[in-house]
C-alpha cells in the first residue's frame, strides 16, 4: 500500500532542509512514519493478514536504523524530528 504522490509531496516539504530535498533522512523517516501508520490502521481492521505484518515490521526495521543513523550524525535534528514525528513521549526529569 504505497503513499498516493500528492501526500509524499506534502511531506517532503515539510521536512525537507532545502527546497531540492527529496531523500535526506528527516524526509524519508517521515514517509516510513506515515506509512507505517497507514499499515497499523490497515492491521487493526484485518488482523489476519500477515503480509502486511510482516512489511509492517520491514517498515518499522528501516526507520530505526534510520533513527539510529540521525542520532548518531546529528543529534540536535533527530530530537527535533522526534518531537515533530510524535514517536515518542520525551522524558520527564
Amino acid at each position: 500500500m504505497p503513499l498516493d504522490k500528492g501526500t509524499k509531496e506534502e511531506i517532503t516539504k515539510k521536512f525537507q532542509l532545502h527546497e531540492k530535498d527529496t531523500g535526506s533522512a528527516d524526509v524519508q523517516i517521515a514517509i516510513l512514519t506515515e506509512r507505517i501508520t497507514e499499515l497499523t490502521d490497515h492491521l487493526k481492521r484485518a488482523p489476519k493478514d500477515h503480509g502486511s505484518r510482516l512489511s509492517l515490521l520491514k517498515l518499522v526495521g528501516q526507520r530505526r536504523r534510520l533513527l539510529d543513523y540521525l542520532n548518531s550524525t546529528d543529534t540536535s535534528r533527530y530530537q527535533l524530528l522526534i518531537t515533530k514525528l510524535k514517536l515518542r513521549p520525551m522524558a520527564t526529569k
